[in-house]
């Protein structure tokens, strides 16, 4: 998985998986889901994040044990 976020732009690109994108949803205004050919999960994109996300530029990663 990888988070990218383009400060110029102002898009967080979340892709989970490297596959070539067939189709998309946009569901709600600025928030964009990527498919596959298989109708599978690719990415989600998310546009003027700044303004949905407290800080674009702070990534946390966790793993919760089970």
């Amino acid at each position: 998985m990888k988070i990218i976020y383009d400060p110029a732009t102002d898009v967080i690109r979340i892709v989970f998986r490297d596959a070539l994108v067939d189709d998309y949803s946009e569901d709600r205004p600025g928030i964009k889901v990527d498919y596959d050919v298989d109708d599978q999960l690719v990415a989600i994109e998310i546009q003027k994040a700044s303004e949905l996300i407290d800080d674009p530029h702070v990534v946390e990663h966790q793993i919760l044990e089970t």
